[in-house]
Parts: C-alpha cells; sequence; structure tokens
C-alpha cells in the first residue's frame, strides 16, 4: 500500500490532483491511503511553495501543478 498526501489548500488543481491519483490508482489496481493536507503551516513543512503538492511514502515527489498521468503511475507503481 501506497501512503499518498496531496497537499493544497483545497484550489481547483489540489481537488484535480487527488481525483486523478484516485483514478490511476485504481487502474492500476494499486491500493493506496490518500489523505489531504490543507493546514498552511504542514504545507510550509514540505517545502512546498506552490501547490499542489504530492508525498508519495514520505517523500516529496511533486509540487505545483497538476502531475501527469504518466508521472502519478510512475510514482505508483515504483518499489
Amino acid at each position: 500500500m501506497k501512503d499518498v498526501k496531496v497537499l493544497g489548500m483545497g484550489c481547483a488543481n489540489c481537488k484535480r490532483t487527488a481525483q486523478l491519483i484516485e483514478s490511476v490508482a485504481n487502474e492500476a489496481g494499486v491500493t493506496i491511503a490518500l489523505s489531504k493536507v490543507e493546514d498552511l503551516p504542514e504545507i510550509m513543512r514540505w517545502g512546498v511553495l506552490s501547490t499542489p503538492g504530492v508525498v508519495v511514502d514520505g517523500k516529496l515527489v511533486h509540487a505545483g501543478g497538476v502531475p501527469s498521468r504518466e508521472l502519478i503511475q510512475g510514482w505508483l507503481t515504483s518499489t
């Protein structure tokens, strides 16, 4: 199971990113624990200045803009 966090204040891009991650995970048959982090101090602790940010298994993998399906698939299928 992958632990995935979407960091952002609830903007349209943050919501779209979370939906896209869920969709790609379902298509790939990957089980994820998806959470949304909207607390600004917590987002800043990750060093994210441009949202949405994405953290997979404790590692910041993306910040700023909606990631592509291909990027997400890579994060979810890597070991």
